[in-house]
């Protein structure tokens, strides 16, 4: 791996004066110069650019090439101002402050004087932004989202499977990767098996046509790790699409075709930790870059994370707690990021806004969010909204305890006082309860009361309907499954969720009743290949070929309450009434103006008639509604039947 020279422009309000010896800059006023020849003398310049015309007018640039600690910067543009050089611990990095609140878009030159009489010249672009930051509009209850792990869902490049070096062999001959796991290999579950962007591309009509809105791909930058780099987590590369997924312009046109049809695209980022493999872990710039990093370069055993989430809460948590929980390493492969660094705190400031303006993405899916520093995080999302005021971030807390799920969302009363700039968290309480509600046998405190009752905790949310719900997800084991293979709970368990005043997200396959029953929580198997994805596949879930009758009839289930979904501003914005379980039912209505939506969940095996005058107050006495999924009417009056369990959703539309 060739060494780094970062520059790193700050544009963001965090001090960066926790290193007193500085470089010299050249204050020698000169005129604004055009760039007529482009220079990269420069190993490494992040951002790679940047635009003009964001509220926060400052850059910083991580500056990574060999000895350049040594060389005075200069800017020959008077519209520029460089405002200060920080020299980084190891010789090999300078970070850049800049102001550009006067600067236009266009290039302009570097200069890097050395000690030895040389100059080094590094051209840098300013760009104009693309579109207002108003029109970077976030996902909201009205969308759905579909979460994919690429390497699994489809394979539309097989040329990008294995990437080799420019000269395509080794020394006798044979091709070689650049990137440490460079095989595919379909049958091992942990393996690389060749999805790809490209893919998801290809298949955009299906999500579409399917009723999804949105799409939440799981992390797409480099990951060179030798093993298990499918899933994306562990980047090594925070401005690099990984090769084998594609290209940047490749990226860029995802987001773009989606936005074409008016859906929306979320990037999967991770602020609290990176990979082992990352560039800068052979030449880290300063000696608290990461948490334990003594200990790392030591070749020392590192602390891990505790994992004890609520130390972020407690009032009465030692510091011992507190820092075991966000200093630790997640795990040994995932180097844990020191947010609390001011450099590195604005480094994925900036890349975050970076892909939200080169992409034009609508959201944000950040991993693992308490464990980060929870005053950066806080930062983090706020400078993101600051330039970006209807955007949306997501925040994964896997808590089961709605206090702490509501904590993380932006307006909540916190005793504390924390604010955490942050839209949306995940609802992983309701996300079991669903479960629990179906798997139970009822009983006063069992079986349906769980959703029930936890559907009450939503006074403890500041804003409910901007919660992500979500009936499994790449980490858990597929809702068929943990729903023991019983289809009429499936599709209970999911209309419940797409009826809630809730942000609804679904895992790619869930439309086709994919499952782990072989090995129930396995990460390999419940990332399984989607079918149809790669050629040759016997099975293919984009036609219905070789779908059998059950997982025909959940893909068109779906494929029908999604796309009424879309149009229902009940849904979407209407109020909530529900009521307690009765005889193994369960109603919920969203009501908005004329519509009304009625949700019933029905657990009886046998036939049982309900008795409408418990719902009088719901006003649809003598009204007709219209079943959503069979079209059949129904009159609202005395009584309702159920001849077998499973979910009826009525609409008075």
């Amino acid at each position: 791996m060739k060494k780094i020279i970062l520059v790193t422009l700050l544009v963001f309000c965090f001090s960066c004066n926790t290193k007193e010896e500085k470089t010299n800059i050249d204050t020698t006023e000169v005129s604004s110069s055009k760039v007529t020849e482009v220079k990269n003398d420069l190993e490494r310049v992040e951002p790679p650019y940047w635009w003009t015309g964001f509220k926060n007018t400052k850059l910083q640039l991580l500056v990574n090439h060999p000895s350049i600690s040594k060389a005075t910067p200069n800017i020959a543009n008077a519209n520029i101002k460089l405002e200060k050089v920080e020299k980084g611990e190891s010789p090999n990095y300078l970070f850049i402050d800049l102001d550009i609140a006067n600067a236009n878009a266009g290039q302009f030159n570097i200069e890097f004087k050395l000690e030895n009489g040389e100059t080094l010249t590094q051209t840098y672009e300013l760009k104009k932004r693309a579109k207002a930051a108003n029109d970077y509009v976030g996902f909201d209850s009205s969308d759905v989202l579909y979460l994919i792990t690429p390497d699994r869902f489809a394979n539309g490049n097989a040329n990008n499977d294995i990437p080799i070096k420019k000269t395509g062999t080794d020394e006798v001959g044979k091709k070689v990767s650049f990137l440490k796991e460079a095989t595919i290999n379909r049958k091992d579950d942990y393996a690389r098996h060749g999805g790809d962007i490209t893919g998801i591309t290809q298949h955009l009509d299906y999500i579409d046509e399917m009723g999804f809105t949105a799409i939440w791909s799981c992390p797409l930058l480099t990951n060179d790790m030798p093993r298990s780099s499918y899933h994306g987590y562990a980047i090594t590369d925070y401005y690099e699409v990984d090769p084998r997924f594609g290209t940047f312009d490749e990226y860029k046109e995802l987001a773009d075709k989606a936005r074409e049809r008016g859906m929306k695209l979320i990037m999967d980022q991770v602020a609290n930790h990176c990979g082992l493999g990352h560039w800068w872990m052979k030449d880290l710039p300063f000696s608290d870059w990461v948490n334990y990093q003594k200990d790392f370069e030591n070749n020392e055993k590192v602390n891990f994370s505790n994992h004890r989430r609520t130390s972020n809460q407690d009032l009465y948590a030692s510091k011992s707690d507190k820092e075991g929980m966000t200093k630790g390493w997640f795990v040994r492969a995932m180097p844990d990021l020191n947010q609390r660094n001011p450099y590195m705190a604005n480094y994925i400031i900036q890349n975050s806004i970076w892909w939200i303006e080169s992409l034009g993405l609508s959201g944000i899916r950040q991993d693992t969010y308490p464990y980060p520093d929870k005053e950066f995080m806080s930062n983090w999302a706020g400078a993101i909204m600051t330039e970006y005021p209807n955007f949306s971030i997501v925040g994964e807390e896997w808590s089961y305890n709605p206090l702490l799920i509501g904590y993380w969302q932006t307006g909540a009363n916190n005793k504390d006082g924390y604010e955490s700039n942050l839209k949306s968290s995940m609802d992983f309480a309701m996300q079991r309860n669903t479960v629990q509600a179906l798997n139970e046998e009822e009983a006063w405190d069992r079986g349906l009361v769980k959703i029930y009752e936890g559907l009450a905790n939503d006074f403890q949310y500041a804003n409910p309907k901007d919660i992500m719900i979500f009936p499994d997800n790449h980490d858990m084991s597929r809702i068929f499954t943990q729903l023991n293979g019983d289809v009429a709970n499936t599709k209970m368990a999911l209309s419940y969720q797409l009826m809630l005043p809730r942000i609804p997200q679904l895992y790619y396959g869930t439309e086709i009743l994919m499952n782990d029953f072989a090995k129930p929580g396995d990460h390999g198997l419940i990332r399984t290949d989607f079918p149809g994805g790669w050629e040759g596949d016997s099975v293919n879930a984009f036609t219905g070929e070789g779908l059998t009758s059950e997982q025909k009839d959940m893909q068109a289930y779906l494929k029908k309450l999604l796309n009424f979904r879309k149009t229902s501003k009940a849904i979407h914005e209407g109020k909530t009434v529900h009521f307690a379980p009765f005889l193994g039912t369960y109603f919920l209505f969203r009501t908005l103006g004329d519509e009304t939506i009625v949700h019933i969940i029905n657990k009886n095996e046998k036939p049982i008639s309900i008795d409408l005058k418990r719902y009088a107050e719901m006003n649809l006495t003598g009204k007709t509604l219209t079943n959503v999924i069979t079209g059949e009417k129904f009159t609202w009056n005395d009584e309702i039947e159920f001849k077998e369990k499973g979910s009826i959703i009525l609409t008075t539309k």
